[in-house]
Parts: structure tokens; sequence; C-alpha cells
């Protein structure tokens, strides 16, 4: 992995968790349970899913997993749970009044108070200029299918754009072309328009970690990037996202999870080997991602990095 640009502010030590005010944290507290993920109670809406409950799709580690050493500093007692959460055949989601997603396989963790996801936590989360942390990890038992295209990190208001998200595996095509695609083992952070700009290689046994800065006023973004215990490092200064849109109509869910689109089936029309929400091929195999260090900052005190440390916004 190479970073494009260096680290270009120094770095002051502060607290220990987090250096700014945190808006929303999604770093699940060591008393969350799967019942609680069951019944959206705690920082997860958890209904973008499949048939079954949410603790089919989903688990917590508890003490038995570790989540990214960023946020805990010297003391090595967890203070958050990994979340791990999966598809299978089962996950087909069903808008209310839609028809299902059969193209899709889904299970999608979105940002709430208690089930709450409404106007009034977008303008807390997503004004001026926010930083939107999350860290991932691959679960090694439940591999992904990388001549697949996922979306597993993203901002999506209600007109079905992403203001950024991540991306992982071959993007879907159509007809399909080589797959896996090159550099469908990256890890990608994608602008508005799917301009990518950062990747890094998946590596399997390490937490990816980042920090999306959006300025919600300029249309703009920033991305820091570190593995493992290393503090975040700025990979691309701030950039025009000018394609998505400004004020409440470009606000929207912050979603992490495991969305897998399908490859093209050619037993469809033309038109519907298009329409990748309801149609193509998925193989309906397990598969899943480890989440932790999921937390959205103002940028009024600084950007956190991890460490204890923090440096300052664009």
């Amino acid at each position: 992995m190479k970073f494009l640009l260096p680290f270009i502010t120094a770095i002051v030590s502060l607290s220990i968790v987090t250096a700014t005010p945190v808006l929303w944290d999604g770093r699940a507290p060591l008393n969350l349970t799967v019942a609680d993920l069951d019944s959206s109670i705690g920082p997860f809406l958890t209904v973008v899913k499949g048939s079954e409950t949410a603790s089919h799709y989903a688990s917590l580690g508890g003490d038995s997993q570790i989540p990214t050493p960023l946020w805990t500093g010297s003391d090595t007692t967890p203070t958050e749970q990994v979340v791990s959460i999966s598809i299978d055949n089962s996950s087909v989601f069903v808008p209310g009044g839609s028809q299902p997603q059969l193209g899709f396989r889904r299970t999608d963790f979105i940002a709430a108070n208690n089930g709450v996801h409404d106007q009034t936590l977008f303008d807390s989360l997503e004004t001026g200029v926010t930083e939107f942390h999350f860290s991932v990890k691959a679960d090694t038992t439940r591999p992904l299918n990388f001549s697949h295209e996922y979306q597993v990190v993203w901002i999506e208001p209600n007109d079905g754009s992403h203001v950024f998200d991540l991306q992982i595996g071959s993007p879907f095509t159509n007809p399909t072309g080589q797959l896996p695609s090159p550099g469908a083992h990256d890890l990608k952070i994608r602008d508005h328009a799917g301009n990518v700009l950062f990747r890094t290689d998946f590596t399997s046994t390490s937490w990816h970690n980042f920090a999306v800065q959006v300025d919600w006023t300029s249309r703009s973004l920033a991305v820091l990037y570190s593995a493992d215990n290393a503090s975040l490092q700025v990979v691309t200064q701030p950039t025009p996202n000018l394609s998505a849109t400004g004020g409440s109509a470009g606000q929207g869910d912050y979603h992490f999870g495991v969305l897998k689109l399908p490859l093209v089936n050619s037993a469809d029309s033309p038109s519907n080997q298009n329409d990748v929400v309801h149609f193509g091929i998925q193989e309906g195999t397990t598969e899943a991602l480890l989440y932790s260090g999921v937390f959205v900052e103002n940028t009024s005190g600084g950007v956190s990095v991890g460490n204890g440390a923090v440096t300052n916004p664009f």
C-alpha cells in the first residue's frame, strides 16, 4: 500500500479514545446483546436484511475478538465489541411496498439511536465538516467472492446514490469482463460519481482503518487510512464531490455491512441484465466482514487519528 500524500500536520496528544466531539458512536458497547440487534436497540437500525432475524446475519464478538487497536491506546482491554455482518442465500431484502431485491444479497447496519434515523440525526451528522470513521477486517472463515462487486460502507440519500462508498471486488459490468477483475482484492474509497479516491490491498489479517472527511457545504471528500495500530494518515486531500446533491436532499443514512451485487445472467432479457437490484446470478454462499471503530465526529476539535492523537481538519 502506498500513501498518496504525507501526513501534513503535526499531531497532539489528547483523549486516548477520540479527541473531538463524537456525534454518533457505533462502536458496539460491551453490554450490547444480540437481542438488542434484533430489536434495533442501541446505535444500529438492523431492518435491511433477509427474512431471518438480525442475529441470524450478525453477531457480536464479546471478549473473544479483538477490535481495531486505534481507540484503546495502551490499554489492551477492548472497549467495544467486534461486529460480524454476514449474508447467505436468504439475504434478500424486501423494501416496504416494493419488489424483493432478488439481485442483491445484503445485510446493512444503519446509524440510528434506538432505531430512530431521522432528519435530526442527519442534521447532526451531515452538516458542516464531519468525519466518518470505520475499520473493516476480512472474515477468513466466510470469505468474499471477489468475482462479485461489494459495497460495504456508504452514505445513501433518498435518490439511492452514495455520497461516498467503500467498494471491494470486481465492479459489475454488462457484458461481464475478466473475473476477478484487476484490483478486485483492493479496498476502494469512491466518490459520488464512482471515481476511486484511494485504494489499498485488502490483506486478510489486518484491520483496515478509514476516516472519510465530508465537507457538506463545499461538497468535497478527503480520506485518511491506516492498518492495525498505526495512526491514521492523510492519503487523499480534499477532492471536489460536486455530483453529490447539496443541502438536505444530499443527506442520508450511514450504512455499513455486506451488499453483494450479482453477475449478469445471460438467460435474462437485455433490460433485466442491467437491473442489478432484481436480477442476476448469486451463488448463495455465506460470506461476512468484521467491523469495529465505527463512529462519526465533528471536526471542530480536530480529526481523531488514533492512539490519543488528533490532527487539524482541512
